[in-house]
This record gives structure tokens, sequence and C-alpha cells, in this order.
């Protein structure tokens, strides 16, 4: 069911209008603030908001809605026939107006062409992001490509051209490099056949009552990014908590990517927390790590296709910056919730809290 947000300061004039939307849920407010905290609630459809409120008026709500959610429809009823109000309102992109005294059959059909509007807005919306998708992601796979390329290619013309030779103390040097630089093209094209497979998240859940203790002691021992870092000490507590409905290829997924980012952003040496936790209503799994941390301005972004947290600012952080993004997809799609806190030079904090049975997914 539709739901739309009516605002106005009159009580009597939201209750009629609410009677002539039968059919949709509605949401009240009476005031500008009011319905912005609704708004930012998610799941309103239609907003149909007066103009001439006190405090926030309906133009001002109408500016930080579009900010918001740009594909949102909203419907600005007003009294006034001012070409001053008509004029902000649809500077602002207002969808439609309504005059009052409201017509309420006017009223019916305007919120009916209103989400036909709203549905190709979004798939406008869509098409043009899933574009702009495609166009980054190729640009990424190419550079992510090119320097290991690079660095291998030039070694094999010195070579072939005897810049190199058995004896040459560098020659060792240069092929361990080389050696490197082979086996990240080779975990690049993994990486790239897994975000393959895990990109199709219409798929249908395939859940399992399943340990997650398990899961981390798995993602532990295979984990590179833990090779790699044997001057960072794990500090583990995970009891065995009660198993979880979930599918677990994508939830593992999920936590070793968390798990790889904590050792990998821990610098040479380090400590890294692993924790489980449970209660009546899920499973808590926390990874805080003593790293370089993330700016408070870059929190939000960090969940973003193709962002990459970039501590030193050298431009060169290696993968394709989908990891966090599938990450967080993943576990809202068990009913899941994921939050960071962080502080630059004193690490991060990742919490994951998992619902116990599917029923209460959303």
């Amino acid at each position: 069911m539709k739901t739309i947000l009516i605002v106005d300061d009159e009580a009597v004039i939201r209750d009629l209008c609410s009677r002539a939307l039968k059919g949709y849920h509605v949401v009240q407010a009476g005031n500008g603030k009011d319905a912005l905290a609704h708004f930012e609630k998610g799941g309103i459809d239609v907003v149909l908001t007066d103009v001439m409120m006190p405090g926030m008026d309906g133009i001002e709500l109408l500016k930080r809605i579009k900010e918001k959610e740009p594909t949102i429809v909203v419907i600005v009823m007003t009294g006034f026939a001012e070409k001053d109000v008509i004029l902000n309102a649809l500077k602002a992109d207002a969808d439609d107006f309504i005059a009052k005294p409201l017509n309420l059959l006017q009223l019916k059909t305007a919120v009916d062409k209103a989400l036909v509007k709203k549905a190709l807005k979004e798939e406008i919306a869509s098409l043009k992001s899933l574009d702009r998708l495609k166009s980054n992601f190729l640009s990424i796979i190419s550079h992510k490509f090119r320097t290991p390329l690079t660095s291998i290619s030039l070694f094999m013309q010195n070579l072939t051209s005897g810049v190199f030779s058995l004896d040459d103390p560098d020659f060792k040097v240069h092929v361990k490099m080389i050696s490197d630089e082979s086996s990240y093209l080779e975990r690049l094209v993994g990486d790239l056949l897994v975000f393959s497979r895990m990109m199709d998240t219409g798929e249908a859940l395939r859940r399992e009552p399943y340990s997650i203790t398990r899961i981390i002691h798995t993602i532990l021992a295979e984990s590179r990014e833990i090779a790699i870092k044997p001057a960072v000490e794990a500090i583990l507590d995970l009891p065995e908590v009660p198993a979880v409905e979930i599918d677990r290829e994508k939830i593992a997924f999920a936590l070793k990517q968390i798990i790889d980012n904590a050792f990998k952003f821990s610098g040479e040496e380090g400590e890294v927390t692993i924790s489980v936790r449970s209660d009546a209503s899920g499973v808590f799994i926390e990874v805080r790590d003593t790293g370089a941390g993330i700016p408070h301005d870059e929190i939000p972004k960090i969940f973003e296709k193709f962002y990459q947290i970039d501590p030193q600012n050298t431009g060169q952080v290696r993968g394709f910056g989908l990891g966090l993004f599938y990450a967080r997809d993943f576990v809202r799609m068990h009913g899941g919730s994921i939050n960071i806190a962080s502080t630059p030079g004193r690490g991060s904090r990742v919490t994951i809290w998992l619902p116990l049975k599917a029923a209460q997914t959303a």
C-alpha cells in the first residue's frame, strides 16, 4: 500500500484529505518539522503539503525533501494565487498544485497521477544510474588492471633486452615484485568473479540455521589480509551463540569485508578485536581496530559503490570499492543493520546486528 504524507497546520484539513484518500496509507503532520521527521523515517511515496504554516513553511519543506530524495513527488496545496508563491514552488521542483478550498475528487486524481509520475521518475533515475555505474565500473577495472600489467610489462621488456642478468642483485627483488603483481592480478580476477555472482541480489535468500562464530573462525583461517599482518594481534571473544537463519554465503561475504578491512587499515602493528553476543532479538557482531580511522565526513560515503577509504591519500588503494556496498546490502536483506563509528588516528568500530529468525526480516 502506498503511503501519503499530508502536511497542514489545520487538523480538519488533514482529516478531510485522509478521508478522500481511502485505499492509501496516510500519515499526518501538523507542521514542516514533524513532516520532515516522518519523511526521514522512509516509506513515503507522495507528500501533500500546505504552503502557509508556522515555523517551516511548505516551500522550505519542499526544498528539504527534494534535497534528500529528488524523485519524490510533492503536491502543493495553496489558497494563494500570487505568482511569487507559485514561482517559488516551481523553482523548488513542486510536481503539482491544488487550490484551496479543496475539491476532494481533484485531490484523489492528483495523488493517483503523482504516483504514476513518481514511478516514471524512479525508472528514469534508475536507468541513468545504471548507465553511470557501468561507465564507472569499466573505468575502475581499467585503472586497477593497468598498474600491475604495466609493472609486469616493463620488467619483461627489460629482461628480454638484457638490462637484467641472473647475477644482478636486483634481479630477485624484481622477480619477487612481479610475482606479487601477478598474484594481485589473480586476486582481482577472483574478486570480479565473486562480485559478478553477488550482484544478483534479486534472487531469494537461501536461508539455513548457521553458526556466526563458525563463519568468523573460517574467515580468520583463510584471510590473506590477516596472513600478511602478523604483527596485528587478533583479540577474539567468540562464544557460541544461537544459530541464525541466514544465507551463509552472503553473510560470510559481508563479515569477510568488515574483518579484512579492520586488518587492512591497521598498519603494520595494532589490534583487531572481534566479539559476538546475542539477546532475545538477534546476534551482534562487533569488529574494532586500532588503525587509521575514518574522517567523520567520509563515514556516510563508505557504503557507496566504488568508494574507497584512502587514509594515507596515496590514490593507490587496491580493490574495486564494492565490498562494503554489498556487505550492507546483504545484511539489510536479512533484516539486519550495520553501523560504523570511527575516530581518525584511533581506529574504527563496526557493529552488525542480525535477527535470529527469518520471520523478523523486512
